[in-house]
Parts: structure tokens; C-alpha cells; sequence
């Protein structure tokens, strides 16, 4: 899902004093139901992260390399039209030097939101053995500690097939949970997993993003292959941020699939700490060469149940 150098998600807002950024604007906004727009960025714009910064009164979405920068940045003051200085972290996936055919996550830190980011000397995460780690972001506990969702990339060491692993044997591709002092990197304990793929997900699951709304937490995450149209967007939720998290199934998931709303292989989502907002990618065109560019959702939420 990551290419030679890929941000998977910036998402934890330490502190911040915002300026403005640089940003893709959509021309001809088509919205083809009341909580689906887009694309909103006709560029490609794949994995795209979402944060709200107060200070900014706007929103500040984060996006894998591409259009010849490695960190892209868009911004909307309404979530419509597609403007922040503080202490940020941003978690990204790298190739490793130590293994160069698996990613780790890893760490930079600024204090603008526009960058340049340092980054840390050490990796965040990296399960080696098992693949790699990709698809970081944090997570606002309501008790005010903070986590990082991942995963392990397991299909990376898997035997051919649909995204490296539709070939027995399978690979685990798990969700991991690590609890992070108030820095947003610091870990706290050991990393557990809340997650993982199963027959119905197809060779991974991936992109976790995490929130917690009325007392619920809820994973969001894609399965499919992200390079063909089975790439889906679904959800799990607890009442526990360690779960145990159960799958959301039909008919309320997956919430997005190929051919709602005209979309193709919709997935890779991040949602606003409060669940009032989400952004994904889909293709531009009818496969993934034609590039992902960024889509906007209205989430609603009533108990365990996510709608789009």
C-alpha cells in the first residue's frame, strides 16, 4: 500500500498555533448523495490523514508522496473547498535501512504544521520478521492518554496473489494498539493487537483509524487489495480501546465498496477524532495508474452503527 517513501497518516495534534499552507482546491464539486463529495483533489492524493486545528479554524489533510513532493498537504476551512503553529507528530512509513524490502513506522516532530519535520533517530515500529510496519495514526483517549494504531505489514512476506497474499499460506496482517505518553511517541507498555484479517477481508486489512464516540470505540479499517477494486472500507468497534473489537457485517459493512456513489476501490480512510468527518481515496480513473485522489464523507453515528 506504501510506496518507496509513503506518509500513511499524520494524526496526533500535540499543541498548535496555525499559519497558512498550500492547497488543492476541487473545481466542480459533484456530490452524488448528502455525505459523499468528490473527488475534492483531482491530483493524486492517496492515504489521506485528517486533522482539525483549532487555532486555524480549518482542516488539515496529510497525503501519501506524490506530484513530486513526499509529504503533500491540502486544506479547507469547511470541509467544502479545499489553511496551523505549534508542536505536531507525524507518523509516517519508511523504507527500512535495516531490512530495505519492509517499511517501519516511523517519527518526525515540528512545530508548524506546514513542517520541515525532524525526524526521530529511531523507528516507531518495525516488526521485521513479520513484514514490516505501515498505516500509523494516533488516537485521543477521552481520559486524555494517547495511542497509535498500525499495522503489520504481513502480506509484504506473503506468497503471490491478491496484494502479495492470496496464496496459502496466508499472512496475519494485525492491527496493533500502542499506548504513548503526552510527547505522542514515547511508548507506555507493550503494543497489543486489537485486530486482524480474516477469510472475509481478503488477503489484508489495513489503514486502522481510530476514534471514540458516546463510549464507543470505533476501528476503522480497509480490506480487499488496495490495487483492485475488492478494496473496500469497513469498520469494528468495542467498548474498550483494547477491545475486543468485533467486525461490523452486512448489510451497515463495508461502508464504502466499488460502485457506490461511483467510486472505485474507495478505502485508506482517516476520521476526524470526533467522528464528524472523513476522508479516503478511490481512483481517479478505472484502475489504480490513474492515481487516488481524496474523497470527503459525513459520518453518522448511532450506537454501534456507522453509516455513509
Amino acid at each position: 500500500m506504501v510506496a518507496h517513501f509513503s506518509l500513511t497518516l499524520l494524526t496526533l495534534l500535540i499543541s498548535g498555533l496555525p499559519n497558512y499552507v498550500w492547497a488543492f482546491v476541487a473545481q466542480n464539486i459533484t456530490a452524488r448523495c448528502d455525505s459523499i463529495k468528490g473527488p475534492v483533489i483531482w491530483t493524486n492524493f492517496p492515504d489521506p490523514s485528517l486533522i482539525w486545528v483549532d487555532s486555524e479554524n480549518s482542516w488539515f489533510a496529510f497525503a501519501t508522496n506524490g506530484n513530486g513532493v513526499n509529504v503533500q498537504l491540502a486544506t479547507s476551512p469547511d470541509f467544502t473547498t479545499w489553511k496551523a503553529d505549534g508542536s505536531f507528530v507525524m507518523y509516517y512509513a519508511a523504507i527500512s535501512a535495516q531490512d530495505p524490502t519492509a517499511h517501519c513506522v516511523g517519527v518526525a516532530t515540528s512545530s508548524t504544521v506546514r513542517g520541515p519535520y525532524t525526524p526521530l533517530a529511531d523507528p516507531f515500529a518495525c516488526h521485521l520478521d513479520l513484514g514490516g510496519a505501515i498505516d500509523a495514526a494516533g488516537h485521543h483517549h477521552p481520559d486524555g492518554s494517547l495511542y497509535v494504531v498500525y499495522k503489520v505489514d504481513g502480506n509484504n512476506r506473503g506468497s503471490g496473489g491478491s496484494c502479495n497474499n492470496g496464496v496459502a499460506p496466508i499472512k496475519s496482517t494485525p492491527i496493533m494498539l500502542q499506548k504513548v505518553a503526552a510527547d505522542g511517541y514515547t511508548k507506555i507498555g507493550s503494543e497489543v493487537q486489537i485486530l486482524d484479517r480474516d477469510d472475509g477481508d481478503g488477503p489484508l486489512i489495513e489503514a486502522p483509524s481510530l476514534i471514540h464516540v458516546n463510549g464507543v470505540w470505533f476501528l476503522f479499517f480497509s480490506s480487499g487489495c488496495f490495487a483492485e477494486t475488492t478494496y473496500d472500507l469497513s469498520y469494528a468497534f468495542a467498548t474498550s480501546v483494547t477491545g475486543p473489537y468485533t467486525k461490523a457485517g452486512g448489510p451497515i459493512a463495508p461502508l464504502l465498496v466499488t460502485g457506490r456513489d461511483g467510486l472505485k476501490a474507495p478505502g485508506s480512510a482517516c476520521v476526524a477524532k470526533d467522528g464528524s468527518k472523513i476522508v479516503f481515496h478511490a481512483w481517479l480513473g478505472d484502475s489504480i495508474n490513474a492515481g487516488r485522489g481524496m474523497w470527503t464523507g459525513i459520518p453518522s453515528i448511532s450506537g454501534t452503527t456507522v453509516t455513509l
